[in-house]
């Protein structure tokens, strides 16, 4: 690698900042690839940029900024991966949490990482979060993925991914500086900055919160694709 790309990747040193290079780059370029019911489904980094794009704004219209913590509750599926993105992006902090945890043990990691939203996957998680929502006083809302026995809910603080995405559709359409002012936001973010909290399985006791910046994801992703 020679000193001028060693230069430039030191500017990339946060995944939006990499979303943004890999989506104007490598536009039509595969980025994820699902196998659903047997039939892949694809996504090109053009596809995915405009997925988080629209989640992000919509959740800063909800009101999420720099900092917040935001849970991902669910099994690996492409709308969890653009919340890790989304959230990123605007200096909110994801932290994910085991899907098959039961709502007594998801509470204590809710609770101490002050988790102010919840990104979760189906009917099951939200059901777990409500169920102890009494003792989560930083929890404002939730958004869920798929919406199968969700339709006679109270959705007061409940909102679908489609919906929060839409928030951030109108938001572009009427608002001429909503981009530019994403991508400011996607560009302030930096590799000392935390990128994802992880909690230990707590089978000695209590959880415990590991904070992880971009530093340490990105340089060892690159490290390992080296030696790979």
């Amino acid at each position: 690698m020679n000193a001028s790309a060693t230069a430039a990747e030191r500017g990339l040193d946060t995944f939006p900042k990499l979303l943004l290079r890999n989506a104007k780059q490598w536009a039509d370029r595969p980025a994820i690839r699902l196998k659903y019911l047997g039939i892949w489904q694809s996504w090109t980094w053009a596809q995915v940029l405009d997925e988080v794009r629209a989640f992000a704004i919509g959740l800063k219209k909800l009101g999420i900024t720099k900092g917040d913590k935001v849970a991902i509750i669910g099994a690996n599926r492409p709308r969890l991966y653009w919340t890790f993105a989304a959230a990123q992006s605007l200096g909110a902090i994801p932290v994910p949490i085991y899907q098959d945890a039961v709502a007594d043990e998801m509470v204590f990691v809710l609770q101490h990482a002050e988790v102010v939203c919840a990104v979760v996957e189906d009917q099951e998680q939200v059901d777990k979060v409500l169920s102890v929502s009494d003792q989560l006083p930083d929890l404002r809302f939730m958004a869920y993925d798929e919406d199968r026995g969700l339709r006679d809910y109270d959705h007061t603080h409940l909102h679908s991914f489609e919906d929060v995405q839409a928030q951030g559709r109108e938001e572009m359409a009427q608002n001429g500086s909503a981009v530019a002012d994403w991508e400011k936001c996607c560009g302030e973010t930096a590799g000392a900055d935390i990128s994802v909290m992880l909690y230990t399985s707590g089978t000695t006791g209590q959880p415990k919160g590991v904070m992880l910046s971009f530093d340490n994801l990105v340089i060892s992703a690159r490290n390992g694709n080296a030696f790979d």
